[in-house]
């Protein structure tokens, strides 16, 4: 059987994050999600989506690359994906608190995706990019796709 899945490709603008966010979640309500675990993926893609906004093109407009797939189980897999700066330190940018945002950033995006999500994995190449691939499992009664 053949998964559901899209891609999306959006400027790096700020604005679009809320974009991101919405196509993301009305992808997932195929599943039939609570209204938490909703949130939980609106409020990981934001995260994700404004990391690579603020830190991956900090100086420029670059290209934010979402992919979602349903897997079997009713798993979601986000994969946020960007062509920028890279992450010199994962293990240090995934430390709550740690940011190189300035003051302005709380330094919780990744603890908040970690928090919302069954799991984040996070892959770096400094001047190649991030990913940042998220799943969670969308308890429900029925396997209905």
């Amino acid at each position: 059987m053949e998964t559901n899945k899209f891609t999306l490709k959006i400027p790096s603008r700020s604005c679009n994050e809320s974009f991101a966010r919405v196509t993301v979640a009305a992808f997932a309500t195929g599943l039939d999600p609570t209204l938490e675990e909703i949130s939980d993926i609106k409020t990981s893609v934001s995260e994700a989506v404004t990391n690579c906004s603020v830190h991956a093109y900090p100086n420029s407009i670059g290209v934010i690359y979402i992919s979602c797939e349903i897997l079997k189980d009713n798993v979601l897999k986000i994969k946020v994906r960007d062509k920028g700066c890279g992450i010199a330190d994962i293990e240090q940018a995934r430390q709550p608190l740690f940011t190189t945002g300035g003051e302005e950033r709380a330094g919780l995006g990744f603890a908040v995706m970690e928090s919302m999500m069954d799991s984040v994995s996070v892959r770096s190449k400094m001047g190649k990019g991030t990913t940042v691939t998220m799943k969670k499992k969308i308890n429900r009664k029925d396997d209905a796709r």
